[in-house]
């Protein structure tokens, strides 16, 4: 199904799947539609976006991911009315498991992925932004992980907003439940950018466009070893990366590279 969502205020009627997926050349953009429940992550909604992410893993004429969303809202978290409407551990369990499965497999995507953000996102909202590898957001936007103020501490998103900020700004995210705007955000480094919402899709698609006009081999090759080496010590991040690097010399796009810079000539990319 295709769904124009070019417009920086998206469509806030709740019609068609919860899940909207579009391909525009080597950008495909994947749209939360759950405008009515703020976007809440429903258990559905994460089975929807392991599927689609799973199948983007696989297909290699997507180059760049954008993750929108309709309505109001980028994402109010998990579903809370669906949560409580199951009071049992083990449900919570497989829940949080299933969260997290697609947060890392967003991770492990071999495509960059930008948070396209207009509006709010809370809790698990803020934990996708966070995840994502880039995020753009409108000056009308504002995150928080709001959790505390409802007595449950988010503790999964927490997971992802400390290795995105420092340890001291994700407590008093984590502690308040306060929701910043997006400038704050940007000073944080939970956003790359603000601008106003009229300029959002401009901003994303320049984004976007900046990566596409780069080896593809070489942003996959380095989106997976530098997340690889923030989970290891100095050394073995410096061994790790020594090693990659060197692989990463004899592809075909750092030879053409080179000899296109040494040339003064423009490369031209082997794409997979």
């Amino acid at each position: 199904m295709s769904v124009d969502v070019s417009s920086s205020e998206p469509d806030p009627r709740a019609d068609g799947p919860i899940l909207l997926r579009e391909t525009s050349g080597p950008v495909c953009t994947l749209t939360l539609n759950r405008p009515e429940q703020f976007n809440a992550l429903s258990e559905a909604l994460l089975d929807e976006l392991q599927t689609s992410l799973d199948a983007i893993a696989e297909d290699t004429s997507v180059r760049v991911v954008v993750l929108a969303a309709r309505g109001r809202a980028f994402c109010a978290g998990h579903d809370l009315k669906e949560m409580r409407a199951n009071p049992d551990q083990a449900y919570y369990e497989a829940l949080f498991k299933k969260c997290s499965r697609m947060m890392l497999t967003m991770i492990r995507l071999p495509q960059p992925v930008i948070a396209r953000v207009h509006g709010i996102a809370t809790a698990a909202g803020c934990q996708l932004v966070a995840t994502c590898d880039l995020a753009v957001a409108s000056s009308a936007a504002s995150l928080g992980t709001s959790g505390i103020n409802v007595g449950l501490f988010c503790m999964t998103p927490g997971v992802a907003l400390a290795r995105k900020v420092q340890r001291k700004d994700a407590f008093e995210l984590l502690f308040t439940g306060d929701i910043i705007p997006a400038e704050r955000a940007c000073e944080l480094g939970l956003v790359n950018r603000v601008v106003p919402p009229e300029q959002l899709d401009g901003a994303v698609a320049a984004l976007a466009q900046s990566i596409i006009g780069k080896s593809q081999a070489a942003v996959s090759a380095g989106k997976r070893v530098f997340y690889q080496q923030l989970e290891l010590g100095l050394e073995a991040a410096y061994e790790l990366a020594s090693v990659e690097m060197a692989r990463n010399m004899m592809f075909h796009d750092a030879g053409e590279g080179i000899d296109a810079f040494i040339g003064k000539r423009k490369p031209v990319w082997r794409h997979k």
